[in-house]
Parts: C-alpha cells; sequence; structure tokens
C-alpha cells in the first residue's frame, strides 16, 4: 500500500484549483513594524507588511513587551501543565479577571487561541442544553462552524446579516426549547458588521441565547476597546462574547466572557479546555498589559481608523476596485484565484509589498481578493508606494480598474 500517494494526490488536487498555500518566512522588527525581513529563497529582504492581523502593532508595545519579559525573567516561559495540574499561573488569572471588566461580565475563560474557544465554547455550551437548536449566520468563521458541528446540535443557517430570515426561523422553533444565536460581529473578509441590537431583540422576544465572536473588533471599537458590542451599546444584552488575544492584543489566546455559572460550566466540561496546556504566563501577563493599556488610551484606535480610511480613499482614488464597507478591513476584489496568487507573489517579488491572496474556501470561489490590513504605523509614503505598486500589478495581469478620480488630499 502506498500511503504517500494519498497525500500527495491530495496536495496535487489544491494546487489544481489554485488552493495550494505557500507561506512567507517572515521576521518581524519591533519598533520598526510594519517593516520586516522576508526570508526569500534568494536570501533576507526587506519588506512591507499590509495583511497583519496586528491591527494595533500592540506586538512591540514597550508595555507590552516589558510585560513579557519580566514575567519571563520572574516565573519562567512555560505553564507547566494544564489548567488542573499546576497550570493555573496567577497572570492568567489576572488576564480573565482583565478579560471580564473589558467585557462587563461575571467572568472570563482563557483558551490556547481563538479558534479553540470558538470551537469548544459553542460545541460545550450548545451540549450542555438538551435538545438545543443553533442559530448560525451564513458567514461564521471555521471555528465557529466546527463548534456548531461538533455539538451535535440540530442547526439552522440565516441567511448573513439578514435579521429577518432569522426572525422566520426562530418564530417556528419551539417556544419552549434552548436556542443559540451564534455570530460575528465583523466580518473580516467583507469587512461589515452584525446588526447587534436587533439581533438581540429578537433573541429576548424569542427566548434565545446569544453567542457573539468580537475577534475582529476587540481592542478596536468602543471607548474601552470592548469591540463591537460596546461600540453599538449592546454589550450588556450579548450573552456570551468571544474573543482573541491575538490581533489587536498583539500576543496569544483566545476567551469567552459571560456569566460566573456559564464559565463555570465550560471550565468543568469543556474538552478543549481541560485536556490542554494552559497558557504561559508571560504570555498572559503581556496581554494583560496589552487590554489594560487599550481600555485607557484611544489614540491607537483613532490612529488605526485614520490610517484604514486613507488607505481607501488613496485606493479608489486610484481607480482600484476597494470592497466598500464601514471598518478598518480594506478588501481589494480581483475574482480569480491564479491572478490573485500572481498579484501577491508579483507585489512580494518585485515591490517588496507582503499581502496574503485570499482564496477559496475562505471566501467564495469568484470573490478572492486582497485583503489589506493597515495600522497605526502605515505613513503616507507607505500608502502611496502600495498603490503605485498595486496600479502595475492590476496592469500587468490586466485586471480592471475603475473610473479614476482626483486623489482626496
Amino acid at each position: 500500500m502506498n500511503y504517500e500517494a494519498h497525500f500527495a494526490d491530495a496536495l496535487a488536487r489544491l494546487r489544481d484549483e489554485r488552493r495550494y498555500r505557500v507561506f512567507a518566512d517572515l521576521e518581524r522588527l519591533a519598533g520598526r513594524f510594519p517593516r520586516a525581513i522576508w526570508h526569500s529563497p534568494q536570501g533576507p529582504r526587506d519588506v512591507i507588511v499590509w495583511c497583519s492581523n496586528d491591527y494595533l502593532g500592540m506586538g512591540q508595545h514597550p508595555k507590552v513587551i516589558g510585560a513579557m519579559v519580566e514575567t519571563a525573567t520572574r516565573m519562567g516561559t512555560g505553564a507547566g501543565g494544564t489548567r488542573n495540574i499546576a497550570g493555573t499561573n496567577h497572570p492568567l488569572v489576572d488576564l480573565e479577571r482583565e478579560l471580564a471588566d473589558l467585557h462587563r461580565k461575571e467572568a472570563a475563560l482563557v483558551f490556547t487561541s481563538g479558534y479553540v474557544s470558538n470551537e469548544t465554547g459553542i460545541s460545550t455550551i450548545a451540549r450542555l442544553m438538551p435538545n438545543c437548536l443553533i442559530l448560525s449566520d451564513a458567514s461564521n468563521h471555521n471555528s465557529m462552524i466546527e463548534g456548531v458541528r461538533q455539538s451535535k446540535c440540530e442547526k439552522q443557517i440565516f441567511r448573513h446579516n439578514d435579521v429577518a430570515h432569522l426572525e422566520e426561523l426562530l418564530r417556528t422553533a419551539d417556544p419552549t426549547r434552548p436556542k443559540l444565536i451564534v455570530f460575528e460581529t465583523l466580518y473580516s473578509m467583507d469587512g461589515d458588521v452584525a446588526p447587534i441590537n436587533r439581533i438581540c431583540d429578537l433573541a429576548e422576544r424569542y427566548g434565545a441565547m446569544t453567542y457573539a465572536d468580537e475577534v475582529h473588533a476587540v481592542g478596536m471599537y468602543g471607548s474601552r476597546g470592548g469591540g463591537q458590542a460596546e461600540h453599538q451599546g449592546a454589550m450588556a444584552r450579548i450573552d456570551v462574547i468571544e474573543g482573541t488575544l491575538a490581533k489587536a492584543f498583539g500576543c496569544l489566546g483566545g476567551y469567552i466572557a459571560a456569566s460566573a455559572t456559564l464559565c463555570d460550566a465550560v471550565r468543568s466540561y469543556a474538552p478543549g479546555f481541560i485536556f490542554t496546556t494552559a497558557l504561559p504566563p508571560p504570555i498572559c501577563a503581556a496581554a494583560t498589559a496589552a487590554i489594560r493599556h487599550l481600555k485607557s488610551s484611544s489614540f491607537e484606535r483613532e490612529r488605526h481608523q485614520e490610517r484604514s480610511a486613507r488607505v481607501k480613499a488613496v485606493l479608489n482614488a486610484a481607480g482600484l476596485p476597494v470592497m466598500p464597507n464601514d471598518t478598518h478591513i480594506v478588501p481589494l476584489f480581483v475574482g480569480d484565484p491564479e491572478k490573485c496568487k500572481r498579484a501577491t507573489d508579483l507585489l512580494l517579488t518585485e515591490h517588496g509589498i507582503y499581502i496574503q491572496p485570499i482564496n477559496y474556501p475562505t471566501v467564495a470561489k469568484g470573490t478572492e481578493r486582497l485583503r489589506i490590513t493597515p495600522t497605526p504605523y502605515h505613513e503616507d509614503a507607505l500608502i502611496y508606494a502600495l498603490a503605485e505598486a498595486l496600479l502595475e500589478v492590476w496592469e500587468r495581469l490586466k485586471l480592471p480598474l475603475k473610473s479614476r478620480v482626483l486623489a482626496a488630499e
């Protein structure tokens, strides 16, 4: 039996479908972000990163680095075990308290990643409610889809951000049946936001729980960085808020924030929490420092929004096909997987600009795109260089432009 052939065939299928992923070997430069070193096949090269999820650059903030270094020096590197076996370190306990306060909830529970917090959080919460019906937004992240699937509960999919369709499904459900509505507050591929208060209105009317994924919004919206729920004045109305420490907070890990009883139940029943090593103390301390800073500082959020708006204005003025939204995400439509990959290869090798192509299954076939994520550290010169490089690549690949307008000053 040639077992290797199965794996080779699987990889060949991905290449044929233009879905094979190539990773760029990057070395970020603290204090110089978004500048980085790309360890290319031909050797190291300076590049500008335009697709990082370290949205606010907190991964290089002196307070965050300082907290990590001090804690590693004092406590060592690893957690030493699962939460149940020696792994509940004091910085982790502090972090959970900080997260609960951020979202104005009774408690929070930290996981090893945002993916795990969704996958194990949703599945455990739903399983603990007999005969639970899950109502899931059609555009939810893969981690949420896996959480729904692993719950083995009945699910119904409502059209993306369509509250009328959600109400149809709720209206036909048994009023006495437990129901869990799961959705994202900000969808990272299109940059659109959920109508949170309208979803909560329906949840209250039909007796459903709400579970909101804030991973692309936490730290970045709201007066203290509580996310889109805080921004829309709906934080107290959501039963479970899920977030990440790996994007705006510049660290690693995921979490849920909810009532003390719900968090305790998940802590006690969730395999993805019980049977894995806890986050190390230095990472917990760094994340706590980032959260505390962003609770009191609005500079990063304001600068970030201004930079995102500037990028959109410059690219739109150049006639590039920016997909419109009101958030920090800047999607640039391509619509062809091969040209999408080719465009990013040209940007990297010839212009020193790193943007990862976004192809199926991350987005639907025919909607392939570049996903640009400005940070507070992308100054005007970098934005103009990006626009010029994109125009050159668009012309070379014969990709369509919109009609040009005068650049906004």
